[in-house]
């Protein structure tokens, strides 16, 4: 799969929210993280096609939301999802994991801004409804506590080609020995503990 590469989509209807005003087009890959997921265009904000993926007949969200992109990796690489939500900010109330495979449930972790240390590899950033209304998620595929910054990997954000394999990079600080990740509505992370 290369970046900016249209996906096979077999959608015959996508509406017209979802072909105008696009940062690239909808369904296009705009990255690829280090793991090798791809990350899908999903146009703008406003564009939702109530369509469903799954990965390997594993249900992962409706294309090419945020929701779907954070479920899609962790089933990928930790062999979990978490449940059904409306939104994206209905994340950090989830309790647990599941492996869809053998039904073996885990700890899904919620750690405030502010914590005592920063974010790990796959932990995934929780934003607040005040974002959008909807709030959003974003998985954490790089950090460097040397340069205090985090990557993230995520879809409908800003629907860009990623220029690295990361879509974005998150300044974070240190203040009285807490973590705080500078980014607007962000209400923290969580962790599946698989």
């Amino acid at each position: 799969m290369l970046l900016g590469q249209t996906y096979a989509n077999d959608s015959q209807n996508i509406p017209p929210q979802c072909l105008a005003d696009c940062k690239s087009d909808y369904g296009v890959v705009i990255g690829i993280s280090p793991a090798g997921i791809p990350a899908y265009s999903n146009c703008n904000a406003d564009c939702v096609v109530f369509e469903p993926n799954h990965h390997q007949e594993i249900y992962t969200g409706i294309k090419w939301q945020c929701v779907e992109y954070a479920r899609r990796w962790l089933l990928q690489q930790k062999q979990v999802v978490f449940g059904d939500v409306d939104i994206a900010a209905d994340i950090w109330a989830l309790e647990q994991v599941i492996n869809p495979i053998n039904k073996k449930t885990f700890s899904f972790e919620s750690i405030t801004n502010g914590a005592e240390k920063p974010p790990k590899l796959g932990d995934l950033l929780i934003y607040s409804e005040e974002y959008l209304g909807t709030g959003h998620v974003a998985v954490v595929v790089s950090v460097n506590e040397e340069q205090k910054t985090i990557k993230v990997a995520e879809q409908n954000f800003e629907n860009k080609l990623w220029e690295e394999k990361y879509a974005r990079s998150i300044k974070y600080i240190v203040n009285d020995e807490r973590v705080w990740l500078l980014d607007q509505y962000l209400v923290g992370w969580k962790r599946a503990k698989n």
